[in-house]
């Protein structure tokens, strides 16, 4: 028994490892891909025409060095492999490849991995891992960016309610459809009362799809755990980044990251352990 286990995780895990690749395509790629999007939808309100330009998607043009430009060849794009046979470094220019690339392969991988382990059932531990992946992509986009694109979040809420509705999170449907609702109402209601409070805006509304997304998954139950905890980390991480000088120009950081902080959290532990470890439980 625990052998096949052992077994079916491992091979969840390679197959992480591939999806963790292609993670990092639609980390870098997709806010690009929006924002060339809205510079041809702007284009075309005054009349222009807006230009075709290269294909950029997140299947062309192939990937390659930002640095010198030289296509990555299959061989080079091995998951984790590739990277400690070239050292790290562009099989070219010998630029350093950002570490956050193998990072992003062997976390996806490991989340694989764990989602097979534990998940009850092939399908439910086929859902967490699609989950997983999701939460990754989204928290780096965020982190970078500070976008939480509805290609990602709208998905994911909506897939939610379709794996309660097939049983595959544990999460009734009625829980699920409720915890969707409160979880966009309540950060909008947020983001409402401190913009009329101060004139500015603490959130954006990708925040309030995830939190929906949160409520699916993990039912209307587990959302006040899931915002104490992502408080309580942005919390810690805002003063280290305040006190290193690493805030960004207003002194801003973004939530989505924190949100899924504590999604994996929630995932991992249960929503229960959250209120534990706030000293809440």
């Amino acid at each position: 028994m625990f052998v096949s286990q052992g077994v079916d995780a491992a091979l969840a895990g390679v197959l992480g490892l591939l999806i963790g690749s292609f993670l990092n395509v639609v980390i870098y790629r997709l806010p690009k891909m929006l924002e060339r999007q809205w510079v041809s939808d702007c284009a075309g309100l005054d009349g222009s025409e807006p230009g075709a330009g290269e294909p950029f998607n997140l299947m062309v043009p192939r990937s390659r060095c930002q640095q010198c430009g030289h296509e990555i060849r299959w061989y080079e794009n091995v998951p984790l492999v590739s990277y400690l046979l070239l050292r790290g470094r562009c099989a070219s220019c010998k630029t350093p490849i950002g570490l956050r690339y193998p990072l992003v392969e062997l976390a996806t991988g490991l989340l694989f991995a764990w989602c097979v382990w534990r998940m009850p059932g092939q399908w439910a531990a086929l859902a967490w891992c699609g989950f997983s992946a999701a939460l990754l992509a989204l928290a780096l986009i965020d982190w970078d960016t500070t976008l939480l694109p509805d290609d990602i979040t709208l998905p994911l809420l909506w897939a939610g309610l379709l794996a309660s509705l097939l049983g595959l999170t544990g999460v009734a449907l009625n829980a699920a459809v409720l915890g969707a609702a409160a979880g966009y109402l309540s950060l909008w209601s947020v983001y409402w009362l401190f913009k009329l409070a101060t004139g500015k805006e603490g959130m954006g509304y990708g925040d309030f799809k995830l939190f929906a997304a949160f409520g699916a998954w993990f039912g209307w139950q587990a959302l006040v755990p899931i915002v104490l905890m992502a408080s309580v980390i942005g919390v810690i991480v805002g003063l280290a980044l305040k006190f290193n000088n690493g805030l960004r120009e207003g002194g801003y950081v973004p939530f989505g990251p924190f949100l899924a902080g504590a999604g994996f959290t929630a995932m991992f532990f249960g929503p229960d352990a959250i209120l534990r470890a706030v000293g809440l439980g």
